[in-house]
């Protein structure tokens, strides 16, 4: 289990020590989509969901999300973040919002749990507020794009095909 950081030798849960590594700038940039009925995607692109601005409101829940992340999965460290970008992309042709989360900070650990957190709690604010009328939605490719700062650097997802 060595490549397995969140477990000791006789492999139990711990949280990693990241004491002696050294705070550097760090980012991480993570998608996902919510697939919707037609009807339900105009709705929320024409403002007219029953809730108000789902988009307004799902970015400030996904930049929340972010802050709060280290009180949602046991093992990550609280961070001082110093960006979380929220950016929403209707697809009016697959009939879906494409969500975007960039996170940075300058810590001792990465931050790509904050910025797929982000991404979870912003679909899921979309689907809390159009569930009355598409109970149907699909949350999907929740998935981390690129990651850049600390001792791995940079890493991209390769282009699919």
């Amino acid at each position: 289990m060595d490549d397995l950081t969140h477990f000791d030798d006789q492999g139990a849960a711990r949280m990693v020590d990241v004491g002696d590594k050294p705070s550097t700038r760090r980012g991480a940039l993570a998608e996902g989509r919510i697939r919707m009925r037609p009807a339900t995607l105009e709705r929320i692109r024409q403002g007219g969901a029953g809730k108000g601005d789902v988009l307004g409101v799902a970015r400030i829940a996904g930049i929340m999300g972010a802050k709060r992340t280290a009180d949602l999965i046991p093992l990550c460290h609280p961070l001082a973040l110093s960006r979380v970008e929220i950016a929403f992309t209707p697809d009016a042709e697959n009939s879906a919002v494409t969500c975007s989360a960039r996170v940075e900070t300058t810590a001792p650990t990465g931050v790509e749990m904050e910025a797929l957190c982000a991404v979870q709690v912003a679909l899921l604010t979309i689907y809390d507020m159009c569930k009355a009328s598409d109970r149907g939605m699909t949350i999907e490719q929740v998935r981390l794009v690129e990651k850049h700062g600390g001792r791995s650097g940079h890493w991209q997802r390769p282009v699919e095909a």
